[in-house]
């Protein structure tokens, strides 16, 4: 996915200084849906990194935060590329992207005085706009349902809601694990979804490529993920594929 990635980010205009009280930030000058693309997708593959360590140590529950982060991540990544090779740009992505590159503040050095407000679009509207454009085309709303299914489960361990903490407590007497879960059965389970966000982590590096036009990535990438299952003994490539 790196590789892939340093070849996208080479496609689009690179960053540029601006100026940011007494020193600057990078920026993209020109504000592009490429170049949303590549800084979605550089979060990707930093959190998948930041979830191995996580899961290495144990700290299963601090993983299923990045989980859900991922989640969002990814449906932005098909949402924006779908606007280059499916749909065309509409009104919601244009509010998307307004919002996206919106600063936090007006004036770096008046943080408080110059906070500004996001026009967020609301994650369902993200939703259903993929169950229309990418979804099965049987039931649309299973689509849209599943995905708040998995937002709304992966949404308890951000919120911290006393199930999902419970998850940390166990042995005789129960205690609760506050240095990692190693050597209780968390772990192979948050080991067993890791694999899930690994593998949509290439999807949505593929899906980066399409929409940048890359044909020798894509196939490249198609080739990869079909070794990928192999080794993990999944089989999933064909159907994708053919859907894509």
């Amino acid at each position: 996915m790196e590789n892939a990635f340093r070849r996208l980010e080479a496609q689009v205009p690179r960053p540029v200084p601006k100026p940011a009280k007494d020193s600057f930030v990078f920026r993209y000058a020109e504000e592009t849906i490429e170049q949303a693309l590549v800084q979605k997708l550089a979060r990707v593959i930093s959190g998948l990194r930041a979830a191995d360590v996580l899961l290495g140590h144990g700290f299963v529950q601090e993983q299923a935060v990045l989980h859900r982060t991922f989640d969002e991540l990814n449906e932005d990544i098909l949402f924006l590329a779908a606007a280059i090779t499916n749909d065309g740009r509409t009104e919601l992505h244009e509010r998307y992207l307004k919002a996206f590159y919106a600063e936090d503040f007006s004036d770096f050095g008046d943080p408080v005085g110059s906070l500004q407000d996001r026009d967020m679009v609301p994650r369902k509207k993200i939703q259903a706009y993929l169950a229309r454009v990418l979804g099965t085309g049987v039931n649309p709303s299973k689509d849209i349902a599943v995905a708040r299914t998995i937002s709304k489960a992966y949404s308890g361990f951000v919120h911290a809601a006393s199930p999902h903490i419970m998850d940390m407590c166990g042995g005789e007497p129960p205690k609760f694990y506050l240095s990692g879960m190693l050597g209780t059965q968390r772990v192979s389970e948050h080991g067993d979804d890791a694999w899930n966000y690994v593998y949509r982590g290439l999807l949505s590096t593929n899906a980066v490529a399409k929409a940048f036009g890359d044909e020798s990535l894509v196939e490249a990438l198609y080739r990869y993920i079909e070794k990928f299952e192999t080794a993990s003994g999944k089989n999933y490539h064909g159907a994708i594929r053919a859907e894509t």
